[in-house]
């Protein structure tokens, strides 16, 4: 259960406004509304993965990037070694790691953009695979799990009860069942509560942005 109360807010809810203009004005929305059929009333992993191969970005993946992951893993344009990390490992960008090496560096625009392929592609995509009824579950929810999985792990996104929430189409349950991921070395973590709650006065928590799409 959250350690806090958790609600929906006036940023949260502006946040979703902004990815439903997204969604509209990028393509997304005319592209998997006109694969809808009174047979196929019900957005489907199919026509998800058909908008991503043209080239789309999910609303969700934009909601969540913008909003959440980008705040709360800060940048650096020059890769650095972590030596949190057991073992160490190079990083850069929005806390990128997969390729990286020594010497590596990219502009903001290009980090974003690195962030965003990532998060479809390695994150989002295997959600709304894997995960029963993810593609039906309102953007703020699917950007609250994304944003949880690129930090605590896909697997265990996928595996979690806020997953399981969501297969049943309990979203206010899958939105508070998210913050139990606030945890690291069996400690209760204040930063990952803040993430994974209601955020702070510059940052939207998860479960804040997850209820405000509701």
């Amino acid at each position: 259960m959250p350690v806090g109360k958790i609600a929906a807010t006036k940023r949260g809810k502006a946040a979703v406004a902004a990815a439903v203009v997204f969604a509209a004005v990028s393509g997304w929305t005319a592209f998997t509304s006109a694969r809808l059929t009174p047979a196929q009333p019900n957005m489907t992993p199919a026509i998800v993965q058909a908008a991503v191969d043209k080239g789309l970005t999910p609303p969700a993946v934009r909601l969540a990037v913008d909003y959440l992951t980008k705040d709360w893993e800060g940048v650096s344009l020059v890769a650095y070694l972590d030596k949190i990390a057991k073992p160490p490992v190079w990083t850069f960008c929005y806390g990128e790691t997969k390729g990286v090496t020594a010497g590596m560096r990219d502009t903001l625009a290009g980090c974003k953009e690195r962030l965003e392929r990532r998060m479809t592609h390695d994150y989002y995509l295997p959600m709304v695979w894997s995960v029963k009824n993810f593609v039906q579950a309102p953007d703020s929810v699917q950007a609250a799990m994304i944003d949880g999985a690129y930090n605590f792990g896909l697997s265990a996104a996928k595996n979690s009860t806020a997953a399981k929430r969501i297969s049943e189409s309990r979203y206010r349950e899958a939105c508070a069942a998210l913050t139990a991921f606030n945890k690291a070395g069996g400690k209760i973590i204040n930063g990952l509560v803040k993430r994974r709650e209601m955020g702070d006065a510059q940052r939207i928590g998860e479960a804040e942005l997850c209820l405000s799409g509701l």
